[in-house]
């Protein structure tokens, strides 16, 4: 009988462990289409509107501003899927420790130039033009994460550590020290060797543009597109968010980073070893950082030494926006984030005549959001959303 009951129970805890693996991964990532669909929409909406006001003294202004829509949308949903994978870096740490890794950046860039040295590696050696696409972009992936964790692993052990108990500002000097010597070994490690202050990202060939649709509206027909490097971009960044949400949610190693981020005393009498788990947290959030660096030089086509200060700087602002501490804060507010700038960057300039430049006016809206986030929200968008801190 005990046999049997066993027999019996096992598949339906089988079941209820499953649905809840289910729920709790592919819970947030519906919660965050719902975001992309909702911020799209809602935008797109505002620059009409906006468009309807200026008909009277415009009358093209309308069927310009629906023209390029669709490519706003696209250019939009790529820089929201930069600043949350670099986000989610800020997220992690700020989890368990409750402090900002301002060097994330840095760690960021870090996985650009190692994708560019491997990049170039392979096109010395006359490899680059025979590999396909999918291999290349695994690879670089691979060495970015590599180089990247195990460095903000290392940053961690030497920098972050030994302050542990001291008071909050003294780490966040440190943090800003590391980034600074960061920037600096990678301009004399970049100048030194055949890769150059400003490195070319060499990739194989991806192939053309591929051509979604075209836009009907005005005298000729206008493609709207998408290159495959930032169709890459974009699906590894869902592949990567959606396995940290397992790791994070749906293991055991998951569970402990969930405890330690509660409470680090009463974690370590439990048996778990808070030095061990928080240094994998780092490893974790520099891998991350490491494949977006690399995933994004591939999309930009050259990195620098200073290629991860402003990103990083924006990726924090995601990460406040959503509710830092939050994984899926982190991923909706880089959505939201991505497609303020692309609107601002495309449409600023047209609705003011030409007057202001929306790309030079683009870090401006990112900013200002940082600003209004902290007066008015200081928990951010999905802040009390959860009880959980990572």
């Amino acid at each position: 009988m005990a046999a049997e009951a066993k027999a019996t129970t096992s598949p339906q805890a089988g079941q209820r462990s499953l649905a809840e693996v289910l729920r709790t991964v592919l819970g947030p990532v519906g919660q965050m289409l719902l975001f992309v669909i909702g911020s799209a929409v809602a935008l797109s909406l505002l620059v009409t509107l906006l468009a309807l006001l200026q008909i009277g003294a415009r009358p093209d202004v309308l069927v310009r501003t629906w023209t390029i829509l669709p490519q706003v949308l696209i250019d939009g949903l790529v820089r929201g899927f930069l600043f949350a994978s670099i986000a989610l870096g800020y997220t992690m740490v700020y989890g368990v420790l409750e402090f900002i890794n301002f060097a994330h950046g840095e760690i960021f860039m870090v996985g650009g130039v190692v994708g560019a040295g491997v990049a170039l590696a392979l096109a010395a050696s006359g490899l680059l033009g025979a590999m396909p696409g999918l291999l290349f972009v695994l690879l670089i992936i691979a060495t970015g994460m590599l180089v990247s964790g195990t460095l903000a692993v290392t940053v961690e052990r030497v920098a972050y550590r030994p302050l542990r108990g001291a008071p909050r500002l003294v780490p966040l000097i440190s943090a800003i020290g590391v980034s600074l010597v960061l920037q600096d070994v990678a301009r004399l490690i970049m100048t030194s060797t055949p890769l150059g202050f400003n490195a070319r990202f060499n990739t194989p060939d991806f192939g053309p543009p591929i051509r979604l649709f075209e836009m009907n509206l005005g005298e000729r027909p206008v493609p709207v597109i998408i290159s495959p490097k930032a169709l890459i971009f974009v699906s590894a960044a869902v592949v990567m968010l959606v396995v940290l949400n397992y790791l994070v949610n749906a293991t055991r190693l998951g569970k402990a980073i969930r405890a330690t981020a509660q409470d680090r005393s009463t974690a370590s009498l439990m048996g778990i070893n808070v030095n061990q788990i928080i240094s994998l947290t780092f490893l974790i959030g520099g891998a991350l950082g490491g494949a977006a660096g690399a995933l994004f030089g591939m999309y930009v086509g050259t990195v620098n030494p200073y290629m991860g200060f402003i990103p990083g700087l924006k990726a924090f602002t995601a990460a406040v926006l959503g509710g830092i501490g939050n994984i899926t804060g982190a991923l909706v507010g880089g959505i939201v984030l991505g497609f303020l700038e692309a609107f601002v960057a495309s449409y600023l300039s047209l609705f003011t005549g030409g007057a202001f430049s929306g790309a030079a006016y683009a870090d401006i809206a990112a900013f200002s959001i940082l600003i209004l986030i902290l007066i008015f929200r200081p928990s951010g968008l999905l802040g009390e959303a959860t009880t959980q801190k990572v």
